[in-house]
């Protein structure tokens, strides 16, 4: 048996009929056709499915859609809604060289955004600890951290965007 529900996705409503037993995930990717929130373990570990929910950091793996009806939800597309001004974040992780294969990536930006909308100038170690349950393979963090520390700088002097 389905259940209806309503969902706002990077400012977009829609509503949708689910089985109950659909994640998140599954929903985003499948349904909606946003493909940047990717499923990497499927048990919560890597952090690849990241989102915002309500403002917090969710695994979307772990989620079901039906609890999220009436929840607002942010994806890695959300970030740079226009499509033609990349968000801050989006911003370093490229000129960072924060980005290898790319699979990590929109759970580390969305991570990201949790940890610099709350405070935008993180020591390393806060990025670190904000970013320990999102696994990359590729670049050994120094990078990831660099341009998490510059977004923040970015963030909070929009000015010195580019230096």
């Amino acid at each position: 048996m389905k259940h209806d529900i309503s969902l706002t996705v990077n400012g977009d409503t829609y509503h949708l009929s689910v089985e109950p037993w659909r994640t998140l995930n599954e929903v985003l990717r499948e349904d909606l056709n946003l493909t940047g929130t990717k499923l990497g373990c499927g048990s919560g570990d890597c952090g690849a499915c990241t989102v915002m929910v309500d403002g917090k950091s969710v695994s979307s793996c772990l989620t079901l859609a039906v609890e999220m009806d009436g929840r607002q939800i942010l994806t890695v597309e959300g970030l740079a809604p226009s499509g033609e001004t990349l968000h801050p974040i989006q911003e370093a992780f490229i000129e960072k060289g924060a980005i290898q294969c790319g699979f990590c990536t929109p759970g580390m930006e969305l991570s990201a955004l949790n940890l610099l909308k709350t405070n935008p100038s993180p020591s390393d170690a806060q990025i670190r600890s904000a970013i320990s349950g999102n696994l990359c393979r590729c670049t050994g963090y120094n990078k990831i951290v660099d341009a998490i520390a510059e977004a923040g700088r970015r963030i909070k002097h929009p000015s010195k965007a580019r230096r």
